[in-house]
């Protein structure tokens, strides 16, 4: 069984996309001083604590998260080959 790099690199990038976004917004909701996830601002050029950064961060988070979920595909598939199924 092969796993699609197109299917895998969504999920983790919708995935990935929305845990920034939602918890940047969670944070400006309960009034946190965001200091920890403020260092994505590091990683994710625009990236502010903020309700527009946090679409930033998804954005980025996105691209990141599906860049990783096709190497992750693509590595699965990789040491995958030569198996034999047994059902």
């Amino acid at each position: 069984m092969n796993l699609s790099k197109r299917a895998l690199g969504l999920s983790f990038g919708l995935v990935w996309g929305f845990t920034v976004l939602l918890a940047t917004w969670w944070l400006i909701i309960i009034d946190a001083s965001g200091t920890t996830i403020s260092t994505l601002s590091k990683f994710y050029f625009g990236y502010t604590f903020s309700w527009l950064g946090g679409l930033i961060g998804f954005i980025w988070g996105f691209v990141d998260g599906f860049i990783g979920g096709v190497i992750i595909a693509w590595l699965y598939n990789l040491f995958n080959k030569g198996k034999i199924a047994t059902a």
